[in-house]
């Protein structure tokens, strides 16, 4: 029956018929699991939750989040895996393998679901609804994390300082600002990452010079999509975060955050050396200068040096006479 099985990828002959759709398969146990689509019927179900499918593959690997079973090894390190295709997916950072290229410009990924989201850049589709709002997601992990908004729910809490979050991979990367773990090594240079995968990716654009994601108005392009959405409010002019204080509106969440600080007076950023603290991050990389000394920005014209850009930029307008402040 193998070689019966076999042959049918050379012929294309599919003789077994779905009654209720124009489906038809090459083997007769696919036609049985494809039935299942239109009876609803789910007879596989887990003794540990209740947890029902129409797949027994299913129903063992759903076991495995149970029992914490991972059968799948890799041979160059010591990752293993609870289903064969995460060991797959897996098995291309050691390759570098990347089959999966969009059309449109260019991008590649290791796996088919990657590439298929990405796709939804372009195509704009968004088939995942909330049935309380008309909030639309490309993706289905956006719209679950979308629906905890409605709940409110936050089942996840830190020991260590008590953060509450929704989401478990949350709380997991919030934990590394405790450990100071920084797990995402790149494998060009000595640079690691916490709390997120996606703080190495978006540092290994820097290698490869990759910016995928491209303006339909004019001719930027990003290395993060993240960059381009905010770029595109330029031509929108869309700035839908404001301040419940004043008014005040902007394009960006962690610009708003900045200047609600101008209301509270929050200084969350501490110097380790002496007791300033700052409302924002970059008045304390300047500030740290004056302990260190460091001043890495010059002037090619006369060897000043100063700590922070805008300084050498004030600096520059003595060599070139501009006057651009007007009475």
């Amino acid at each position: 029956s193998n070689l019966a099985r076999h042959r049918t990828k050379h012929t294309g002959d599919k003789p077994y018929k779905c009654d209720q759709c124009d489906y038809s398969a090459a083997q007769k146990c696919a036609l049985v699991i494809h039935v299942t689509k239109h009876t609803g019927e789910k007879p596989y179900m887990c003794g540990e939750c209740g947890y029902r499918t129409n797949l027994k593959s299913t129903l063992s690997k759903h076991i495995r989040t149970h029992t914490g079973e991972k059968p799948y090894k890799c041979d160059q390190c010591d990752y293993s895996a609870a289903q064969k295709a995460n060991l797959d997916l897996h098995l291309t950072k050691h390759t570098g393998e990347k089959p999966y290229m969009c059309g449109e410009c260019g991008y590649r990924a290791a796996c088919k679901s990657n590439l298929s989201r990405h796709m939804k850049t372009h195509t704009g589709e968004k088939p995942f609804k909330c049935d309380q709002c008309n909030y639309s997601a490309a993706q289905k992990s956006s719209l679950v994390k979308h629906l905890l908004k409605h709940t409110g729910e936050k089942p996840y809490m830190c020991g260590e300082c008590g953060f509450r979050t929704a989401l478990k991979f949350t709380l997991l990367n919030h934990m590394r600002t405790h450990t100071g773990e920084k797990p995402y090594k790149c494998d060009q240079c000595d640079y690691s990452a916490a709390p997120r995968k996606s703080n190495l990716a978006r540092h290994r654009t820097k290698h490869t010079g990759d910016k995928p994601y491209k303006c339909d108005q004019c001719d930027y392009s990003a290395a993060q999509k993240c960059a381009l959405v905010i770029h595109v409010t330029k031509h929108t002019g869309e700035k839908p975060y404001m301040c419940g204080e004043c008014g005040y509106r902007t394009n960006l969440k962690s610009t708003l955050s900045k200047h609600i600080r101008t209301h509270t007076g929050e200084k969350p950023y501490k110097c380790d050396q002496c007791d300033y603290s700052a409302a924002q991050k970059a008045n304390l990389d300047l500030h740290l200068t004056k302990h260190t000394g460091e001043k890495p920005y010059m002037c090619g014209e006369c060897g000043y040096r100063a700590a922070c850009k805008s300084n050498l930029s004030r600096h520059m307008k003595t060599h070139t006479g501009e006057k651009p402040f007007k009475c």
